[in-house]
């Protein structure tokens, strides 16, 4: 039987949780993802513990303890000042909304709660030694990288559609391949993904964009058809085809992923973003991105200008995955040999030059601005005096 070292910090500060409920006579287990990355010799980050012990018992074992989730059997454990969550071996039904279940019912079998989750590889669970519970031929699957449900792929996308959209997340991300059943099921059930709130799907898709093996995870997404029920990506299967064909090297952030996908698929980038309720301030990043991006390969020095040192990063690195000898060092250092980089840095503003005799309203901000031009461009050095005296000949 296969064994985990348990000395990661992450299981070997939870480890006393599983001892204490087994002292008082319940089964307990680590559970999900963090078992399936231990064997994956990947960081492990939260943990899940899975246990007979109903809620009640659950607080009847530990002193200190909070309701996060009890109606669903989850109750969070505070150990050593870290809080971690605790949740009964269940069964599920009823999942009219394709994503929560109707009815949860309480259970003591181990077997009856793993068979309800998503993937086998994720259907693992762990005791406090180490030893690994395998009951649907999970360590095979993770063994030869393979994505496969538990039990019935239909079942498992009807009780939760999104389930659909982390197999192709987990595609990029692991490197893992769907198999064949488990892709046709994606397939016959892609429509349900439009059941699905967009944040989830978003979130979902963020993690796609920054995977390892993102071409592997859009080709899915565009195979089984998931990309025509995602916001704005229906009938682009030829963009999107494009736009996995990129080089296989990860985007180093969402703004890249989304700065490339919004130029493949010829969308302001405004629109695109917040149909998939992404936050304003990544809309606003990719909006500056893209701009810049269309200047490429030689944008202007007002260009880089108005672009910001954060967009030139972006669109230079965007620039790469479409012209991989692009030099993106020789534009960041145009941007920073630039004689200003904002507003601010200019030596003179609104109120020095109205109290140089410009009056307020449109020609002070026409003078500003092209005062600015003057100086990102070097046809006049940042003083003062030298801006002062070209504001004067200003024949706005």
């Amino acid at each position: 039987m296969m064994q985990i070292d348990l000395s990661a910090p992450d299981f070997a500060r939870a480890i006393p949780i599983l001892q204490q409920l087994e002292q008082a006579g319940y089964e307990a287990y680590f559970v999900g993802g963090s078992v399936r990355d231990a064997l994956l010799h990947l960081p492990i980050h939260d943990v899940d513990i899975a246990t007979s012990a109903y809620p009640a018992e659950v607080k009847q074992v530990f002193a200190r303890t909070v309701d996060t989730g009890i109606q669903h059997g989850t109750v969070m454990v505070l150990l050593h000042g870290t809080g971690y969550e605790v949740t009964t071996f269940r069964t599920e039904s009823g999942y009219q909304d394709f994503r929560r279940p109707d009815h949860v019912t309480f259970v003591r079998d181990l077997a009856e709660d793993l068979k309800r989750r998503d993937f086998t590889v994720n259907a693992l669970a762990l005791r406090h030694d180490g030893t690994v519970v395998d009951l649907f031929a999970g360590l095979s699957d993770l063994a030869e990288h393979r994505l496969r449900a538990v039990g019935d792929p239909h079942a498992r996308f009807h009780e939760d559609a999104l389930r659909m959209m982390r197999a192709v997340r987990f595609e990029s991300q692991l490197g893992f391949h769907i198999e064949a059943a488990t892709t046709a099921a994606i397939a016959d059930n892609a429509a349900l993904l439009a059941k699905i709130s967009v944040e989830r799907v978003a979130s979902e898709f963020n993690r796609l964009l920054l995977g390892h093996w993102r071409q592997q995870g859009l080709a899915s997404l565009i195979d089984t058809g998931l990309a025509e029920f995602a916001p704005r990506l229906a009938g682009q299967a030829s963009a999107l085809q494009a736009f996995a064909a990129l080089p296989a090297t990860p985007f180093a952030s969402l703004e890249i992923g989304w700065t490339l996908l919004s130029h493949f698929l010829q969308q302001a980038p405004g629109p695109l973003l917040k149909a998939w309720k992404q936050p304003n301030a990544l809309i606003a990043a990719t909006q500056h991105a893209v701009t810049l991006l269309a200047a490429m390969p030689q944008p202007s020095d007002w260009q880089l200008y108005e672009a910001g040192e954060a967009a030139v990063v972006t669109a230079t690195a965007a620039q790469t995955y479409l012209q991989p000898d692009f030099d993106a060092a020789s534009v960041q250092t145009r941007y920073a040999q630039l004689p200003i980089h904002a507003a601010a840095d200019l030596a003179i503003n609104g109120g020095t030059l109205i109290q140089a005799g410009v009056q307020p309203g449109p020609k002070l901000g026409q003078t500003l601005q092209r005062l600015t031009q003057a100086v990102v461009a070097g046809e006049l050095p940042n003083t003062q005096a030298a801006l002062l005296a070209a504001s004067r000949a200003d024949p706005c």
